[in-house]
């Protein structure tokens, strides 16, 4: 099971960008599934973007087209590239890591969204 730890949140105004990194400790990161997911407040929690073992990717609708998960297996780490920023991707986002029934949460960051 991995350790996972976010950072890169912060304060963006509408249109920029900001990139997550979710740093992974403990062994064969590469066969986790790694995935975003975002909580506003008073809102679920919600699938934002997974990327598989194998490199497959998936979005919900509302970022397509303007957020991209990747991974870098020899640094264990996931990322979050998010551009085009809008008020509504305001949100505590959180790193997750699966494979089969075992996975982890990060502890999340926070990123805010506003002018």
């Amino acid at each position: 099971q991995v350790q996972l730890v976010e950072s890169g949140g912060g304060l963006v105004q509408p249109g920029g960008s900001l990139r997550l990194s979710c740093a992974a400790s403990g062994s064969s990161f590469e066969i986790y599934t790694m995935g975003w997911y975002r909580q506003a407040p008073g809102k679920q929690r919600e699938l934002v973007a997974t990327i598989s073992a194998s490199g497959s990717t998936n979005y919900v609708d509302s970022v397509k087209g303007r957020f991209t998960i990747s991974r870098d297996n020899a640094k264990n780490t996931v990322y979050l590239q998010m551009n085009s920023l809008k008020p509504e991707d305001t949100a505590v986002y959180y790193c997750n890591s699966r494979f089969g029934i075992i996975g982890s949460w990060g502890q999340g960051t926070q990123v805010t969204v506003s002018s």
